[in-house]
């Protein structure tokens, strides 16, 4: 059922277009977000953004020692402990 009083969702040529077009309208103008539901996207990666860090050379040699015990690379490791301690301290903050 389509409600008339919504304005049509244009068809987008590419997603560059699509996404200049909702950077600048009103989504509410064309969807109904009191029907909306959520939805459960389990295979959704987050965007990824590469970040230049430096750390001491001795931390960086711990860091491979403990990684090398777990059997993971050293950086997935260096990203578990971040996201940990993030986690950590937004819980302190509610």
């Amino acid at each position: 059922m389509k409600n008339t009083d919504k304005k049509e969702i244009p068809r987008f040529r590419t997603e560059e277009e699509e996404r200049e077009f909702w950077a600048s309208h009103n989504s509410s103008e064309y969807i109904d977000w009191s029907r909306s539901e959520p939805v459960t996207l389990p295979r959704l990666k987050p965007t990824l953004k590469t970040i230049s860090l430096r750390l001491p050379e001795s931390m960086i040699e711990e860091l491979k020692f403990l990684a090398n015990k777990k059997d993971v690379p050293y950086q997935s490791l260096l990203k578990i402990y971040l996201a940990e301690r993030v986690e950590e301290e937004l819980r302190k903050y509610g």
